[in-house]
């Protein structure tokens, strides 16, 4: 009998599907930024959705790469085709003044970006009915 047994190669990687699967979810990071809680309902984000974040120090992130918050209207159409991409999700911090927040925005509208979705965490609803 000349043939190959697969069996064993195919339980192998069957076993590295589900760990890739398991630990997949868990190697997402992120720009840690306290967002404000809202009573709106849950809103599904793209993954691969671009998100400008503003932590509590002030510094402005493009995903994972900082700048200045000086620089967004000059950096942000050399990191992506502003005519193609049609929206970008804004995640500042609550304690930030709201001058702040305004300004990166404004420059995210002046880079060329017509919609800007504003990230926010839903408030927990108690038990009771109340919130």
């Amino acid at each position: 009998m000349s043939d190959i047994n697969v069996t064993p190669f195919v339980d192998v990687m069957l076993v590295l599907l589900i760990i890739f699967m398991v630990t997949a979810p868990m190697m997402t990071h992120g720009v840690k930024v306290e967002t404000p809680q809202t009573t709106h309902q849950k809103m599904d984000v793209h993954e691969k959705a671009l998100v400008i974040s503003i932590d509590a120090s002030r510094r402005v992130f493009i995903n994972q790469y900082q700048l200045n918050a000086s620089e967004v209207r000059q950096k942000l159409p050399m990191i992506l085709d502003v005519k193609q991409t049609g929206e970008v999700y804004l995640k500042a911090d609550k304690s930030l003044p709201y001058g702040l927040v305004m300004d990166v925005m404004a420059q995210i509208r002046d880079a060329g970006i017509e919609k800007i979705g504003m990230v926010t965490e839903p408030v927990p609803i108690s038990r009771e009915g109340g919130i």
